[in-house]
């Protein structure tokens, strides 16, 4: 099977992440996989056990090319990833409902990634403590050091997946009705409806000590924003204190 190369900015194509149809709507490029990535706080997970596929929903983060999870030591999942394992990543966003004049050109607004690696548990001491952190902080940066110390208990009892993304291609729809060309002339309402989580007011601890207020990590998630812009803000900010420690490193 012929497969085309991967370039600095983009994922080669294969048999796996190549879009079997509607290639007009498919991207390799990391920038376009990544944006989508970034937008979630849910993935879905898919692999296979004695035979027996499974596809676990679970909140994911990202960090260059690495994709991370994380959940209970007794899950079934972890405990099969000990030896690592290839799982098919997705996230998905609904952004509008399409209604068309038939049945057959109804279609929705959507943006999705998917993605293919081998999955490992991080083990090493160093790395799972950065990563425990990189949860809270990717999406609310700096919010990790302003918490309690992780007891060792806690630390034990979360397993952290690693994978390197291999494969990926994003997949979006972002247009208006496509109707045949006959069928405009038919007396139905059609067009696109707007789909979007919105994030509501906050609502604090009812034990909150007093005086205690928001802080910068927090500060994307403005009431009536969507949650995506707000998800792919925390991501940009994250990494921007990322490279930074790096560089004082």
């Amino acid at each position: 099977m012929k497969v085309q190369e991967a370039t600095s900015a983009s994922f080669a194509v294969t048999g796996r992440n190549r879009l079997k149809r509607r290639h007009d709507r498919g991207r390799y490029d990391h920038e376009a996989v990544y944006a989508v990535l970034d937008a979630g706080f849910l993935c879905h997970v898919a692999y296979v056990i004695d035979g027996q596929p499974y596809c676990t929903p679970t909140i994911h983060w990202r960090e260059g090319d690495w994709l991370y999870w994380h959940g209970s030591s007794a899950s079934r999942m972890l405990r099969n990833l000990k030896g690592g394992t290839p799982v098919c990543l997705t996230v998905s966003h609904l952004d509008g409902l399409v209604l068309a004049r038939s049945g057959f050109n109804h279609s929705a607004n959507y943006r999705s990634a998917i993605c293919f690696g081998t999955a490992r548990i991080i083990d090493d001491p160093d790395e799972k403590g950065k990563a425990l952190r990189g949860v809270v902080d990717r999406f609310y940066p700096g919010r990790a050091a302003e918490l309690r110390e992780t007891h060792a208990q806690e630390t034990k009892a979360t397993m952290v997946i690693g994978m390197r993304i291999e494969e990926a291609s994003a997949k979006v729809r972002a247009a208006g009705v496509g109707d045949d060309e006959e069928d405009y002339r038919h007396p139905v309402w059609a067009g696109v409806i707007p789909v979007s989580m919105v994030i509501g007011a906050a609502e604090p601890c009812p034990r909150l000590l007093p005086g205690m207020q928001q802080t910068a990590g927090v500060a994307s998630y403005r009431t009536g924003r969507r949650l995506d812009e707000a998800l792919a803000e925390a991501q940009l900010l994250y990494e921007g204190d990322t490279e930074a420690d790096e560089l004082v490193a």
